[in-house]
């Protein structure tokens, strides 16, 4: 048996226990993902985050994600965010600019900073992709659903009934079209002109919120004429806002991280 240190930390709600391997090496983070994210028998999460050194001068921190059943993830927003809320309060970097290293590519993150700690976090997501080889899904048209890639595929459906993402998100998920399976987002246009979006993300089921999700689904409206390329995204745990840049196609989400508590765990893995 050995002891790992963690944070608990969530961004609007999405949860993830976060390890700092620069401290403490984990030898099989697939498995820790499924131990510890168990919510009766483990800590409880979304899953389980890696943070580490960078291995190239690009990058200043890296970032690993793993879901809840132990698959790794390309990115999250969400995590994205927490890490840099990690790294500056707890004193790793004084920088409020951070690029990290995810498997999407780098991205940056700007810390919005207040009484020595850190308040909400900027993160640039890059530009979206549209085109992929899993789109022949037989409801794949404007009025149904549109592909959106982040750095991970998602595929946005507009709809009046977003509490269909129990019954309708794992069976797309896993349709035949997605051989990497997909998240899923269920997105309604508000009166104020805000998307009320719910999320079926892969490898996790419905999560409170997903950052790489608000950012597609926003995406999505914009190119269909539903919104303008400013949206607030309004999901179970919180709202994220959301600008898809005209002048470069680099997508912005800013949005909350909070520290729920630290803990060292015992774990066999």
């Amino acid at each position: 048996m050995k002891k790992i240190r963690f944070t608990k930390m969530h961004g609007c709600g999405n949860d993830y226990i976060y390890v700092n391997t620069m401290e403490q090496p984990v030898s099989d983070p697939a498995a820790l993902a499924r131990e510890w994210s168990d919510r009766h028998k483990g800590i409880g999460s979304d899953g389980l985050v890696l943070i580490g050194a960078s291995p190239i001068p690009e990058a200043d921190f890296s970032m690993r994600i793993f879901n809840a059943d132990g698959s790794e993830a390309m990115m999250c927003g969400n995590a994205s965010r927490c890490i840099g809320k990690y790294l500056y309060d707890r004193k790793l970097t004084a920088k409020t600019q951070i690029r990290l290293l995810t498997l999407s590519g780098i991205k940056t993150l700007l810390l919005h900073v207040s009484g020595g700690t850190v308040e909400s976090v900027t993160v640039d997501m890059l530009e979206p992709t549209f085109e992929d080889s899993r789109l022949f899904l037989p409801y794949q048209d404007p009025g149904k659903g549109i592909f959106v890639s982040m750095g991970n595929p998602h595929y946005v459906i507009f709809t009046d009934d977003a509490d269909q993402v129990g019954e309708t998100g794992p069976l797309l998920e896993t349709h035949p079209a997605f051989p990497q399976r997909c998240n899923i987002e269920f997105a309604t246009i508000q009166p104020d002109g805000s998307l009320r979006t719910r999320v079926w993300e892969r490898g996790s089921g419905i999560t409170q919120a997903c950052g790489t999700g608000a950012c597609a689904t926003a995406v999505a409206a914009a190119l269909t004429g539903r919104t303008g390329r400013r949206v607030r995204i309004v999901m179970d745990g919180g709202t994220l806002d959301i600008e898809w840049r005209e002048s470069d196609n680099h997508v912005f989400m800013t949005g909350p991280a909070t520290i729920v508590f630290d803990g060292e765990k015992e774990t066999t893995t």
